[in-house]
């Protein structure tokens, strides 16, 4: 179809208010912070130009390097366990089983909850004194195992998957919005053919929403790497840095005033970003055509 010159400029005059949203709050910000990025600066005195000092920095420190290990660990738990859990609870509710509402409305209650108020709660709730946790286990004869889950080197992390990877109300709602809008007809052809729930949703429901279960994983993997709210209220990337993420550790570059290092560190972090991005953009069109 030939574009005309009247629809060229009309689609110009359509896009230009976007385009230059995305210049004023993405672009330029980005680029300030990538040229920033080769400074040696505190924020309050002139920047004094030391090239790749900053990269060459944070690259030998190994408080960074455990930064980037847990934001990509947080990422893939994100992609490869909470939206697959999303999604198995989309399966079951779509089928609207006895009190399938409640459900929905409780799977999805703690999105509309502050993370910080979620991340005090499970606070209280390891306390190695009067937590939760180690109550139930004292109770039911196994106070050895109890501990303090979020001062300990081996359990701190792993706690901190734990607790987040299970709210997953969020990208279920996603899905079973999609999975509501498929067409009846598909199941009743395949109940007519014998094939069961199970099989309905492996042939029919699955594929039919993996649009959005592409969707859900890119966004939950881009939000575990950009974690920061419950390392910070929880741990504050303890013990040991065994919990820090590259978010917590750019902030603590600020904190000492090293604006160079921590604008570094954002680099990275959005080169990470964007190298997650277009991995599972080529992992899901390499599945699409097979």
């Amino acid at each position: 179809m030939e574009v005309k010159k009247h629809d060229i400029k009309n689609i110009c005059i359509f896009i230009l208010p976007g385009l230059a949203l995305f210049t004023l709050f993405f672009i330029i910000p980005v680029g300030y912070v990538s040229i920033t990025s080769l400074f040696e600066w505190n924020g309050i005195t002139s920047p004094i130009f030391k090239g790749l000092y900053n990269y060459r920095d944070i690259f030998s420190d190994k408080v960074f390097w455990r930064s980037v290990k847990n934001n990509v660990l947080w990422a893939v738990v994100a992609g490869g366990v909470q939206v697959p859990l999303a999604m198995l609870m989309a399966l079951i509710l779509s089928k609207k089983p006895r009190g399938w509402q409640f459900f929905r409305t409780v799977y999805f209650l703690p999105q509309v909850i502050s993370g910080i108020a979620l991340a005090m709660l499970w606070a209280a709730m390891y306390n190695s004194e009067f937590g939760l946790i180690n109550g139930l286990l004292r109770a039911i004869g196994l106070g050895e195992y109890a501990t303090n889950w979020l001062g300990t080197v081996k359990t701190a992390f792993p706690c901190m998957l734990i607790y987040w990877v299970f709210y997953i109300g969020y990208y279920m709602v996603i899905m079973l919005a999609d999975i509501t809008n498929i067409d009846e007809s598909y199941y009743e052809a395949a109940q007519i053919d014998g094939a069961d729930g199970i099989r309905q949703h492996i042939h029919i429901t699955i594929p039919l929403i993996k649009g959005s279960f592409q969707t859900c994983v890119t966004l939950a993997m881009i939000f575990g790497l950009r974690t920061f709210e419950q390392v910070y209220l929880l741990t504050n990337g303890g013990p040991a840095n065994r919990t820090s993420v590259l978010v917590l550790y750019l902030y603590n570059q600020m904190k000492t005033n090293n604006y160079g290092g921590a604008n570094a560190s954002s680099v990275m972090l959005i080169l990470t970003g964007a190298f997650v991005i277009l991995l599972i953009r080529g992992v899901f069109a390499k599945l699409n055509k097979e």
